[in-house]
């Protein structure tokens, strides 16, 4: 019996990460979970990344802790920035300068490491908060780099980068969860969730969550305050 191949899985605890970790999982990889406490406004959503991770069968999950908050710039990494609670235009302040990159980073590093040359990202271009660093061009460009500055790169054993929801509305995106049994009651994708979880309903990812779930015609599992 063959060794399955190895992966990181970028794990948020968000509907979106929990999908992908599934899919990963579906073809055929072993998964190991990588999540960050990055000064974020609550833990809810790291419980919830190690709830998904067991329960959808990560052979390890990591959590590793980076100080962002020391930056600020970003109203999920200083309560001085307010969320916003209407929808806006352009980059919204809830954009944290870098954060993918820095995220997928400290991946490739750790898939280097373990043998894994696949990273998986829950990305998405289409029902998201217009992130520069959610487009196709970022993870292409990501890629790029990942083969130019690492040794198993360079050496030609390189490194792909996954981001299976990149061209899916979020309907789509809990369909597919749905087929593949992600329990979305395990999930938090609010920016400022309570200690227990529970959503805020008025934050733009509370919105696309719920806009989601309705278009899918699916039942909204979330908590609200």
């Amino acid at each position: 019996m063959s060794t399955p191949p190895k992966s990181v899985i970028l794990l948020s605890g968000g509907l979106d990460s929990a999908t992908v970790l599934a899919l990963a999982r579906e073809r055929g990889f072993a998964c190991h979970a990588l999540s960050f406490d990055y000064g974020q406004r609550h833990e809810a959503e790291l419980a919830a990344a190690r709830r998904v991770a067991r329960a959808l069968g990560a052979v390890e999950h990591e959590v590793i802790r980076i100080a962002l908050e020391a930056f600020g710039g970003s109203a999920l990494t200083d309560r001085r920035i307010a969320v916003p609670e209407a929808e806006t235009r352009g980059i919204p302040a809830t954009y944290v300068p870098a954060r993918n990159t820095v995220f997928l980073a400290l991946a490739l590093g750790w898939a280097e490491v373990i043998g894994a040359r696949d990273l998986f990202i829950g990305v998405n271009a289409l029902d998201y908060s217009g992130y520069p660093d959610c487009r196709p061009e970022f993870i292409e460009a990501f890629e790029r780099l990942a083969n130019l500055a690492t040794k198993a790169g360079v050496e030609g054993d390189c490194f792909r980068v996954h981001a299976p929801l990149i061209a899916m509305t979020k309907a789509e995106i809990i369909h597919e969860g749905a087929r593949l049994g992600v329990d979305y009651a395990a999930t938090v994708s609010c920016y400022q969730a309570d200690e227990e979880g529970r959503a805020c309903a008025r934050c733009d990812s509370c919105r696309l969550r719920a806009r989601g779930f309705a278009e899918a015609g699916v039942p909204d599992p979330t908590r609200y305050r």
